[in-house]
């Protein structure tokens, strides 16, 4: 048993160490200069009170991306240092980000502790390299990430940081293979405990869905499945579940081999980035002439989640509309009835019109996944999603990609109980176009604009809000541009009421209310490492069943160019094209 030191390094405040909605995300070249993931992770000690720290178990593991290894290794010994008793790690490092929320909740450790908290070692969605993304995030006990409170205390330690602590004498721990290492220090015994990076997160699946009926699904010769982990950490569990557990053949997987680099690619589960899967399913440039039935894809952290039919796009603000309307009859776990949904407020309206049908509780909040964790704590939602391929319910504290595509095989599974020998199947486009007859349409798109000048983005920003002084003016402005829109009947910037714990989040992103239903939004993006991102929503409402069938585009152009108009977006970002439209 290697015993080991407590050295006292010290050190300065970095400028910029500001956490986001989902932690600190900066270039790989950032993190590694000197004191740099030290200075931020002394910071978040310093933020936690003793008690989460001293004696503590901490989970330390992420979507493998370049910098990781390094980074969990670097973590190890500052845990150590600041009196942490043991530190769980996934194998290779890899854990999922729901994976790391359902180990925080349900795993055992073999002394019978529980995690008190986890450092989660991704930046999502964006790239990953040696120059490219990192990014690191601090969850807390209930396995969510954490709240604005410790974030900002974080932020605030930053800036005054003299000193960080380092196990001195404390090996590179292998986490290459499953077992404890014990250590000794000033504080006692030290544990490093690499685990299985499934088997918790499986388990769990296990005990919220039906997997049998899914089985039966898959099995079927009129059912064809496909699976993109896109070179993230969905690759870890897509075997165990989609193979192992639920027959599905390995053809059916597609990229699901880990990748630091991620294969080179951008890995966010979107009709952009996943091109292969795109076309595997009947659409993009390069169709597919017999594509599956059901497609999905996973971004690099495996918690946010893309789901097709064959030649057939969900978009997410349906998809969890779909789930929510649908999960009582088809998921086990909510049997009992839903306590009630949520949804992010730049998602569509979608998910309201079924909260009201079926006389559920319902919520509007910011983007922000802690937001959900706050209402699910307290018993008051059940299922949740956001526009941004995010969809999850209270089984954990985090968005969780491979839930969604469970969730989806058992709508489908419950629909075609009656059908897999040899009636018609009823598809993801049937679920879809049923469910618009019975709750009207939401046509919807969002218009991202990557990396644009941080002071441009403030001050387009500044003239929609300036805008929102006289909505007369607005409506004779946008009367000029489309004649065929309706008025705005409100606008305001989102602000929001905590019903929890009373906090009030402002300035969470600027809308447009239309007198027919329709909504535009516009956010600044605190998800990006480098210039800001704009983000515009664009959303029309169709109650009539006649007209749920128009081309998306079609049905949005109107509000699409009253949106770029009235903005000025190529006046203030140069850009006459956005770098995105999902």
């Amino acid at each position: 048993m290697a015993n080991f030191t407590v050295k006292r390094v010290e050190s300065a405040p970095i400028e910029g160490q500001k956490p986001g909605t989902s932690g600190l995300r900066k270039k790989v070249k950032v993190f590694t200069q000197p004191h740099y993931l030290h200075n931020f992770v002394q910071s978040t000690f310093n933020a936690l009170s003793a008690e989460k720290v001293k004696g503590s178990t901490l989970v330390v593991s992420g979507d493998g991306r370049y910098y990781s290894k390094d980074a969990i290794q670097i973590i190890i010994k500052m845990a150590a240092a600041n009196g942490v008793k043991s530190v769980w790690v996934g194998q290779n490092g890899l854990l999922s980000t729901p994976a790391v929320s359902a180990v925080v909740r349900e795993r055992v450790g073999a002394d019978g502790s529980k995690a008190n908290g986890a450092f989660i070692l991704t930046a999502s969605h964006n790239p990953g390299g040696p120059n490219e993304d990192f990014g690191i995030k601090y969850n807390m006990g209930n396995g969510g990430p954490a709240p604005e409170g410790i974030t900002d205390q974080i932020y605030e330690n930053t800036k005054t940081i003299k000193e960080y602590f380092l196990a001195e004498g404390l090996p590179d721990v292998d986490i290459s293979s499953i077992g404890i290492s014990k250590f000794s220090g000033p504080d006692g015994q030290f544990d490093v405990d690499v685990f299985d990076s499934a088997s918790d997160y499986v388990k769990l699946m296990k005990s919220i869905f039906d997997f049998e009926s899914m089985k039966k699904l898959i099995a079927s010769p009129q059912f064809s499945f496909c699976y993109d982990a896109l070179h993230g950490v969905a690759g870890a569990y897509a075997g165990r579940i989609f193979v192992e557990e639920l027959g599905a053949t390995e053809s059916s997987l597609l990229n699901c081999v880990p990748k630091e680099d991620f294969g080179g690619g951008h890995p966010d589960p979107n009709l952009t980035y996943a091109k292969e899967l795109v076309s595997r399913m009947g659409l993009g440039k390069n169709p597919d002439s017999n594509p599956p039935e059901f497609g999905a894809a996973a971004d690099g952290d495996a918690d946010r989640n893309m789901v097709l039919g064959k030649r057939f796009f969900v978009t997410p603000s349906d998809s969890v509309a779909i789930i929510a309307a649908n999960a009582v009859e088809s998921i086990p776990y909510f049997s009992s009835g839903l306590k009630g949904v949520a949804r992010s407020m730049p998602t569509s309206a979608a998910l309201d019109v079924v909260a009201k049908s079926l006389n559920l509780k319902f919520f509007e909040v910011p983007t922000g996944w802690k937001f959900f964790g706050n209402l699910m704590d307290a018993g008051l939602c059940s299922v949740c999603g956001e526009e941004s391929f995010g969809t999850g319910s209270d089984h954990i504290r985090e968005k969780d990609g491979i839930w969604a595509v469970l969730a989806w095989l058992s709508i489908l599974a419950y629909k075609n109980k009656d059908n897999l020998n040899g009636g018609n199947l009823v598809t993801v486009e049937d679920i879809v176009k049923q469910h618009w007859a019975k709750f009207g349409r939401h046509y919807y798109t969002r218009y991202d604009y990557e990396n644009v000048d941080a002071g441009a983005a403030k001050e387009l920003m500044a003239h929609l809000v300036k805008l929102q002084a006289s909505l007369s003016d607005v409506n004779t402005t946008i009367k000029g541009i489309r004649s065929d829109v309706a008025n705005v009947a409100s606008a305001d910037e989102f602000e929001y009421k905590d019903p929890v714990d009373g906090s009030i989040s402002k300035n969470q992103g600027i809308r447009y209310l239309f007198e027919d239903g329709s909504r535009l939004v516009f956010r600044l993006s605190g998800t990006g490492s480098e210039g800001a991102t704009i983000r515009l929503y664009i959303e029309q409402y169709e109650k009539d069943s006649s007209k749920t069938g128009r081309d998306s585009q079609d049905a949005l152009a109107p509000l699409v160019e009253v949106a770029l108009k009235l903005s000025k977006m190529q006046e203030y970002t140069g850009r006459s094209a956005p770098t995105v439209i999902t």
